[in-house]
This record gives C-alpha cells, structure tokens and sequence, in this order.
C-alpha cells in the first residue's frame, strides 16, 4: 500500500522512511516509530493500517536500513544502543512530522517499545506536535521528565514486561499527573510488544485491538 520516500531533517540532511496516504485529501498525519528491529515489515503494516483509519501516515527509517530477524535480541540491542534518541527525536522524527504538517494538518506521534520511548521525547521536543501516543515505551529520566512534555499523551503498557517495568511506567505517570499534563495510560494484562501479530509468542490479540481503538480515538480526538 505504502511507498519508501526521501525527506528532509531540520538539519538539511536526507532521510527515508515509509509513507502511506488517507484516501481522502487534507487528512491528518501520523508519524510511526519503529521497534528496536528496525523498518520492519510489521511496522510497514501498521503504518498501511494508519492510512486505512484515515491518516496520512509516515515511518521514518530510523536504522537506515538495517532490519533485525526477531530471533536476534542481541543485534537488535546493538542496533538501539548505537541510536542516539534525542537526535533521532529532533531530526528524523521532527524531519516526518514536518513533512506531514506541509498542508497545514495537524500531525501526531506514535511508536512501538523503542519508538514509545522516542514517542515520548518527540511529544516533549517537537514544537509541530499536537498529540502523541506511546506504545509500551518510556524514556529514560535523563533523556525527558514528565513536566516537559507538550502535548496530550496516550500510553499503552503491558503488565509482564521486563524492558519498561510497570514501576517505570507508574512513575512517569505520576509525574505527568503532578505536573498537570494531559495524559491517560492504560494496562494490559499482556507481554511486552503485544501488538506485534509477527510475534506470536507475545502478541495479544484480544490487548492489542483494545489498545488500536483507544489509540484511533484519541487520535481522531485531537487531531480532527
């Protein structure tokens, strides 16, 4: 359904990501952030599911090419530890949001484990931003605190999950609630990663289509 495209980082350099479109002209726009496996085939497909439920939706290749087989933990760590978030929050990620924006639409943010993560940095350090909705990641407190993020936020988080402890996730809550900000997190009772059909030994369907409506409806909510 989709297309691989080129775009430009607010730094003036290239990156390439994958782009499905709305039927409709003028739709909103989503940004979709990737797992720790990269570009994956399951996150193309989600991406194709965005622009079904109405939104121009965008993955940026934050790996530049490089895709881990779900059996390789260990590449997968390697490939994550040599990203560095922030930058890839500011610039690549910013870069899709802006593409997105060109029209005027308004454009939310959303990802999967690592992505959640970085989800939760863009929604503190994207200006376009207007809502962003994280899927069982949360940064580290170095990288953003609760009180800095600027847009309504969404979370889903899975109960047996050992990357993004349920304690981990608890506290930036309380922490987004103490500073007032818009936000609703939901748990499941579920393994970390889902909402990955591809990987049948954690994918929940029963969770992970629960968490689909919750996300499109916010989504619809505020992004028009």
């Amino acid at each position: 359904m989709g297309t691989s495209i080129s775009f430009s980082r607010p730094d003036g350099k290239e990156a390439k990501g994958y782009l499905a479109n709305a039927a409709r002209g003028n739709a909103p726009g989503v940004v979709v952030i990737q797992e720790w496996w990269g570009l994956s085939e399951q996150i193309k497909s989600m991406t194709d599911r965005f622009a079904m439920a109405g939104f121009d939706a965008l993955a940026p290749d934050l790996f530049e090419g490089v895709v881990v087989p779900y059996h390789d933990a260990d590449a997968a760590a390697k490939e994550m530890n040599s990203l560095n978030f922030i930058e890839a929050a500011e610039q690549n990620v910013r870069g899709a949001v802006q593409y997105l924006k060109r029209n005027g639409a308004q454009v939310g943010l959303t990802g999967f484990c690592m992505g959640g993560a970085i989800t939760i940095i863009g929604a503190a350090k994207i200006p376009e931003l207007t809502a962003a909705v994280s899927f069982y990641g949360v940064p580290s407190p170095e990288a953003v605190k609760p009180a800095d993020v600027r847009v309504p936020l969404q979370g889903h988080f899975a109960n047996k999950d050992d990357f993004f402890t349920p304690q981990a996730v608890s506290a930036f809550e309380e922490g987004l609630k103490k500073a007032r900000k818009s936000c609703e997190f939901f748990r499941y009772d579920a393994d970390h990663a889902f909402a990955n059909e591809q990987r049948a030994s954690v994918h929940d369907r029963q969770a992970a289509e629960l968490a689909w409506g919750r996300a499109i409806e916010f989504f619809k909510k505020h992004l028009g």
